[in-house]
């Protein structure tokens, strides 16, 4: 049996994956590494919610942060990441069927 400590960051994980914007961000980042006023813009939400939701996934190593110059630019932790999206956009797409 995995630790207990495991069981509660998955369950932290799917929390903050639990929120549909905080989904959509991750999607976006999913197809390149945006900075956060060209997230806002494509999910029409307003640059501090944004900002907001990467905060939060941030902390929870789910998104990271590159720097250029005054810049940042957003993407995907690691590969687990988009493995856990793809997985269940296939999940849900099934149910819609």
């Amino acid at each position: 049996m995995p630790p207990k400590t495991m069981f509660l960051l998955l369950a932290e994980t799917f929390q903050a994956l639990g929120d549909s914007s905080r989904i959509q961000i991750v999607w976006a980042l999913s197809h390149g590494e945006p900075k956060v006023g060209d997230i806002a813009e494509l999910l029409k939400m307003s640059q501090p919610q944004v900002s907001h939701h990467l905060r939060m996934l941030r902390t929870l190593h789910l998104v990271k942060r590159r720097r250029d110059g005054r810049s940042s630019y957003y993407s995907l932790d690691d590969e687990h990441i988009e493995a856990i999206l793809q997985s269940e956009i296939e999940h849900v797409d099934d149910l819609m069927k």
